[in-house]
């Protein structure tokens, strides 16, 4: 669904008479007798915040000018305000994928729209020399419009705020149709992220036709013996993602369409891990902060355990026969199943086996919600409270509250919390400060192109409903 937002407020600006009436509400329509305009001069700029983070562009409602001639105006989205000021290839600010930094031009009476991009602060700049008279500026977003069945009631305010912020991250990130991970950035199906995505939507909506989707399409386009997004761990997670699916919404006739391809998935599996359980895959994937560590593999091989396993269970329900999945699981347990330090892996062993020793949890409640992701903070967060709910829900809060602190109205591709120390806020722009957004992230998501509205981070969605009241 789409929907418009009229700024919350204008930042800064040079050369823009009546700026305020931009946020005034009035009628979506040009006549020929418009007042309450907003002018722009020949080198202005004006600088809006929305409020929340949007997926969509901008509505602009141009009038007359006085040589009735096109204006052109540069445009600028940004998910934090540093990034709507940056120029490309400032702090890895980009064009990557979605448009967020180029100019276009006006026409006298006209309603267009420009953008399809993740952000929350927009700057124009007026390059015309000539005057131009606008009537309104709006934010389009795609959002979820669906009926929900879920809603945190508990007494905690930052819980509950925790629990809003999640929703619309998951809201945006699933409103055009399919669930993807950044709205800035590609729109892909990651399926192998897409985990934590469908406990967030089946929480809050139940069966889900946008997920359904997105698992039907990625098996359309990834015939055997091929991975998923080219990935192995990625086509494991989509058998986790079928079986929680069915276990979360009892949707039998869509999951029984899935079960050849499964079955096939499971075998072309078990022909990549030998008797004594070693693993000859193409390459490990579990997230980008364990990437290229000890744990990589370690936590791969997990992975594909929860992935027998949870095939076993979706078989079983099917009455069909579960032997494979079942011989696939008994020989990864004989690999290597020691964690030398990451969380998310001690949390994946956790998912895998059942259980985790005394040391492993100490592994992972050492330094709170230090060495969390957003991508397996269910996950971590869960295998905490198998043994502490009351220690999960204080690291629950220090962790995406800490986002909260520093402006989120969406929550991140990733987070450090040791990033929150001594750093801006995205809404404001303080030089003697670290900049929150553009110094730093990692790997991909360097800088300005860091996502600040990534779907995985919502399954924590579950969480709440599950360990939180």
């Amino acid at each position: 669904m789409k929907k418009y937002y009229l700024p919350t407020r204008i930042i800064d600006y040079k050369d823009v008479y009546n700026s305020n009436y931009l946020l005034i509400k009035k009628s979506n329509q040009i006549t020929t007798t418009e007042e309450s305009l907003t002018e722009f001069k020949g080198g202005s700029f004006i600088v809006f915040d929305f409020g929340k983070e949007m997926n969509g562009g901008i509505r602009i409602l141009t009038y007359l000018n006085p040589n009735n001639h096109p204006g052109r105006i540069r445009i600028r989205f940004g998910e934090s305000l540093s990034e709507c000021y940056s120029e490309i290839g400032e702090k890895n600010s980009t064009n990557d994928h979605s448009l967020r930094d180029f100019v276009v031009e006006l026409p006298i009476l006209s309603d267009l729209i420009f953008g399809e991009t993740g952000f929350r602060f927009v700057r124009i700049d007026c390059l015309s020399s000539d005057i131009m008279w606008i009537k309104n500026i709006y934010a389009t977003s795609y959002e979820l419009n669906k009926k929900i069945i879920y809603k945190y009631n508990g007494n905690d305010e930052l819980i509950n705020n925790i629990f809003n912020i999640a929703k619309r991250t998951i809201d945006l990130c699933a409103g055009n149709g399919y669930v993807v991970d950044g709205i800035k950035r590609d729109r892909l199906i990651w399926i192998g992220d897409m985990h934590p995505e469908m406990l967030a939507l089946t929480t809050l909506y139940g069966k889900t036709k946008e997920v359904e989707r997105s698992l039907d399409l990625m098996r359309k386009q990834t015939p055997l013996p091929r991975f998923m997004n080219n990935f192995p761990t990625y086509s494991m997670w989509w058998i986790i993602i079928i079986a929680d699916y069915y276990k979360l919404t009892n949707n039998f006739k869509f999951v029984s369409k899935q079960l050849n391809y499964l079955e096939k998935l499971i075998d072309l599996l078990n022909s990549y891990v030998d008797d004594n359980g070693n693993m000859s895959y193409p390459f490990y994937f579990v997230d980008w902060p364990t990437k290229d560590t000890k744990d990589e593999i370690t936590g791969s091989r997990f992975i594909n355990m929860i992935a027998a396993r949870k095939a076993k269970e979706l078989l079983v329900s099917f009455n069909r026969p579960y032997d494979k999945a079942d011989y696939l699981y008994e020989k990864l347990k004989r690999g290597n199943l020691k964690v030398e330090n990451k969380k998310q892996v001690i949390a994946l062993k956790y998912f895998a086996l059942g259980n985790i020793s005394d040391q492993e949890y100490e592994m992972i409640i050492k330094d709170g919600s230090n060495g969390f992701s957003t991508f397996m903070a269910y996950y971590i967060l869960e295998t905490i409270a198998s043994r502490n709910v009351e220690l999960s829900i204080k690291l629950l809060k220090e962790y995406y509250g800490s986002m909260i602190d520093k402006g989120a109205t969406t929550f991140f591709e990733d987070y450090d919390i040791k990033w929150a120390d001594g750093s801006t806020r995205i809404d404001e722009i303080d030089k003697s400060k670290k900049d929150i957004h553009g110094d730093y992230g990692k790997y991909c998501y360097k800088g300005f192109r860091h996502s600040l509205c990534h779907g995985w981070s919502s399954g924590i969605i579950k969480f709440i409903k599950d360990r939180a009241k």
